[in-house]
């Protein structure tokens, strides 16, 4: 027996993956993006996509150059949501580029996604951030530093840096703490000095720069913010999340957390729940 199936004539719920697109360049290399967009985006001529809000996505990497693909089969679900997803990578302190470097690639990231918002659909006024571990403390700064000149570039300036809310997932909210817990990884005197430099008497004022905790303050513009981190991490104690909420909560601040029982560092912290969460908090602040 043949079978007969319906034609999808207006795509619907089809997702396009757009890879290897240069946001930038510095120093000689190349800051990579790749979107996920609605399938129509790709026929302009044949079909209207209307403007969609966007989510920029930055993978956790402990401050090195980040896979992007990483979370890109889970992330499709919200395209099929309604969103265009961006996930952004930025330079490696690795590689010689300190603090704050990750943070200015992740600004000229979004400034670039408004500056082509109509070509990849997406909806400039409507822009969240989220992020993982190392990607989300990157996520926090952005939220809690929009339009800042000290972390602008040239490219795109003419674009805001700012976002209309933030999804925080096991983030270190205080550096210096995150660095203390983990003494014993192998790596992490030598990140610390590729992150805030040889003089050992700055990383006090540097680690307090980089940490959420510490760059939070009264009386604000600030978007509101998403908070999730598992009880059992065994990399960015669980207790700097309370410590975030409970500043921002008490500020007056929109916050909302979320503990994930028995969760260690990214590995079983992920369930179809936490992403339900998110495509809920995002439906309701940005969507």
């Amino acid at each position: 027996m043949i079978h007969e199936l319906h034609n999808n004539p207006e795509l619907t719920g089809q997702v396009r993956l757009i890879e290897n697109i240069t946001y930038a360049a510095v120093a000689g290399r190349p800051l990579k993006m790749q979107i996920l967009a609605p399938w129509t985006q790709r026929y302009p001529k044949q079909y209207h996509t209307d403007p969609r809000p966007l989510i920029v996505f930055v993978q956790g990497s402990s401050w090195r150059t980040g896979r992007m693909g990483e979370e890109i089969p889970q992330l499709v679900q919200f395209v099929k949501h309604g969103y265009v997803v961006a996930t952004v990578q930025h330079r490696s302190a690795i590689d010689g580029f300190a603090f704050p470097a990750f943070l200015k690639d992740v600004k000229t990231a979004i400034r670039f996604l408004r500056h082509k918002a109509t070509k990849y659909a997406i909806d400039p006024h409507r822009v969240a951030i989220w992020g993982t571990s190392s990607g989300a403390n990157a996520a926090m700064l952005v939220g809690l530093t929009g339009d800042d000149p000290r972390y602008k570039s040239h490219l795109y300036a003419h674009e805001s840096d700012r976002v209309d809310a933030v999804v925080s997932c096991f983030a270190p909210m205080d550096v210096a703490d995150t660095f203390k817990a983990s003494a014993k990884v192998p790596g992490n005197k030598l990140l610390q000095f590729c992150l805030f430099g040889m003089d050992t008497s700055k990383w006090p004022a540097e680690m307090a720069e980089m940490s959420p905790l510490d760059v939070a303050k009264p009386g604000q513009d600030y978007p509101p913010f998403l908070l999730m981190h598992g009880d059992a991490d065994q990399v960015v104690p669980y207790h700097e999340m309370v410590d975030m909420y409970n500043k921002l909560d008490k500020d007056g601040y929109d916050v909302e957390a979320y503990r994930v029982k028995g969760a260690n560092h990214e590995r079983d912290f992920w369930s179809q729940q936490v992403y339900d969460i998110v495509l809920d908090y995002l439906n309701q602040k940005v969507k």
